[in-house]
């Protein structure tokens, strides 16, 4: 039976929002809020915080301890790196990245999606090589266009096989494949059995992640109407803002970023560091 792992990427140093994997929502970090809604996917075997060597993740690693969270440190800006190293550790075969800035991550969703991966069970089956045989070795419920996205932003769930993970660590060489993980199966989707999890309707335009402080405005009046409890799924959100739509209206500016995107503290010695 494969052992599935949810890795977090988290670290205090955002551009836009510094330290925002650790403000306040509704009484928690919003680390714990991530950690703890994913956690209640009953596919995970594992969740693990994937933090940074910098001095100024420190305070993750606090919380970690504090909250009995297992925890690696690796690479700041080759995140694919850090999750490669991860997987290693904890012995993934099947590893599902979700970022900290997430808040309403959605386990059942997650779920579907795991179930979906593994073709609707946990695989027994083995290939002629003695390895478990997956229906697939990438699934995203969003990816750049063509194909583009039916989920809010903030519902963000890519999953992966450990084998397509390692391949990806290995040859990976542009700065944005090392920094946001998965762009190296995006970009060559004919060496990838690839897919593509949708919704109808259409729900892509909504905006459920914290990158911007009014992001964080709207996260914690969402928050604030479920009293404080992390249960309630992503359709209960959309309940929400279809009786509240002065809401979609708090965060509507914010531009939202592309996968190309690398972060401008990269320096040359940052890009690909792993092998």
């Amino acid at each position: 039976m494969p052992h599935i792992v949810a890795i977090i990427q988290a670290r205090t140093s955002s551009s836009r929002l510094p330290n925002k994997v650790l403000l306040d929502i509704a009484g928690q970090p919003m680390l714990v809020r991530v950690v703890e809604r994913t956690q209640l996917a009953k596919t995970i075997d594992q969740v693990v915080i994937a933090t940074t060597d910098s001095e100024s993740d420190d305070a993750i690693v606090e919380l970690c301890t504090e909250r009995g969270y297992p925890c690696y440190r690796g690479s700041e800006f080759d995140v694919l790196d850090r999750y490669y190293q991860a997987a290693v550790i904890f012995h993934a075969d099947v590893i599902v990245r979700i970022t900290a800035d997430c808040p309403v991550i959605d386990p059942q969703l997650i779920d579907q999606m795991v179930i979906t991966f593994l073709g609707n069970k946990k695989p027994t089956s083995f290939s002629h090589e003695g390895k478990i045989a997956y229906p697939y070795d990438f699934a995203a419920n969003r990816l750049p266009l063509p194909w583009g996205r039916s989920y809010p932003i903030g519902l963000d769930t890519e999953i992966c096989t450990f084998d397509a993970l390692e391949l990806a660590w290995r040859e990976a060489a542009q700065p944005h494949q090392r920094e946001h993980v998965m762009p190296f199966f995006y970009e060559q989707p004919e060496r990838f059995r690839i897919l593509h999890v949708t919704h109808d309707p259409d729900y892509g335009s909504k905006r459920w992640t914290v990158d911007t402080a009014d992001d964080l405005k709207l996260l914690r009046q969402i928050y604030t109407h479920f009293s404080g409890r992390d249960n309630f799924s992503w359709l209960e959100i959309v309940d929400l803002f279809e009786k509240h739509p002065e809401l979609e209206k708090i965060n509507a500016q914010v531009h939202h970023k592309d996968y190309r995107d690398t972060d401008a503290r990269i320096s040359s010695d940052n890009k690909s560091t792993s092998k």
